[in-house]
């Protein structure tokens, strides 16, 4: 915090003792909700022994909503130079139209992950809140979620919904999406399912499509081979490697799953490369629908994130945080979408 204690004790005082923003001293004063009951209480005591009586007029100004969101992509690797995924880019209608239809004005960004950007929005009062698009690696990235909550900055992110010590999230049910996806996958007669992205802890979202996909391959009576899966992250080129590495592996399979539709896109390229016919040989699926997935030949199978539900849901969560009300669901639901890629015609 790098302030020490002033003669006048203030809110900036009780903040530098208890190690918390002081957005975070003001909500816990108001009594909100959105700050745990040990931090209350911790707060409250340093309050005390401080003396400290909230200045009335100085509360109410700071209590003015700035009527502002902020909107913050961060740095990923991506095939051009955007360093912005997509998907997000996609996305960007929906929440731009969401603040608009609430009177709300929209501060959109280019930040990386390393920054200390939240001091440059909520902490400073230029705006009532941020919105988190795009993370990369998310172990990196759950450490800073942490230290946002501890410092009661108010916030809501797009990704994996893995409970309140990394604060708010919307996402979709990704490991229903992987159990559509494989199930539409065995409907079409295909049984050695290939699967490319990195399914582990760095790549939470597409660990729980991998899950969703094993779990439908389970049902069919059948155990997912890891000799078919591959690591990629959400890049066109790196799914082609994979693909090309799966093929030159020998090892049979009949179609494949990607975890993004950019991974899906390589993959094709690879196929198409080795002599391998889509989907006669090898069916294909995608997971985003990007306009690009229409526009393949063959057009890409893939399934579809509610993409007006999630902008709308980013906001209004948030919204709840900085009003003190209770939060929609976090779960979005998915949607398949039959192309020829897999053998619709």
């Amino acid at each position: 915090m790098g302030r020490k204690p002033s003669n006048r004790p203030t809110s900036f005082d009780i903040a530098y003792r208890a190690g918390v923003s002081q957005p975070t001293v003001s909500r816990a004063l108001r009594g909100s909700k959105a700050i745990s009951a040990a931090t209350r209480e911790r707060i409250e005591a340093i309050a005390r022994e401080l003396n400290y009586s909230v200045d009335k007029n100085a509360s109410s100004l700071r209590s003015q909503r700035a009527n502002t969101i902020a909107l913050l992509f961060f740095e990923e690797d991506t095939p051009d130079d955007s360093k912005i995924n997509p998907f997000f880019l996609a996305m960007l209608s929906s929440i731009t139209r969401e603040c608009a239809s609430r009177g709300l004005d929209l501060l959109i960004s280019f930040q990386k992950m390393e920054d200390d950007w939240h001091t440059r929005y909520q902490d400073s009062h230029r705006a009532d809140g941020l919105i988190l698009l795009g993370y990369g690696d998310y172990t990196v990235y759950r450490a800073r979620l942490e230290q946002l909550v501890r410092q009661g900055t108010q916030f809501v992110r797009w990704g994996v919904t893995d409970g309140p010590e990394q604060g708010a999230a919307i996402g979709s049910d990704n490991v229903g999406a992987g159990r559509l996806a494989g199930q539409h996958l065995l409907e079409m007669g295909r049984r050695r399912i290939a699967f490319i992205g990195q399914a582990d802890e760095h790549y939470p979202e597409f660990a729980a499509r991998y899950r969703g996909l094993c779990e439908a391959l389970g049902v069919a009576g059948i155990t997912p081979d890891p000799a078919l899966r591959r690591d990629s992250i959400s890049h066109e080129e790196l799914g082609r490697a994979a693909m090309a590495d799966i093929i030159a592996s020998g090892v049979a399979f009949d179609a494949v799953f990607a975890a993004s539709d950019l991974i899906a896109l390589g993959a094709m390229r690879a196929l198409i490369a080795a002599g391998l016919s889509i989907p006669e040989d090898v069916a294909v699926m995608g997971f985003d629908d990007l306009p690009a997935a229409s526009m393949t030949s063959p057009a890409l199978t893939t399934i579809s994130q509610d993409l007006k539900g999630a902008g709308e849901r980013l906001v209004q969560t948030l919204m709840a945080q900085v009003e003190d009300r209770p939060a929609p669901s976090p779960l979005l639901e998915t949607r398949l979408i039959v192309r020829e890629s897999t053998g619709a015609r």
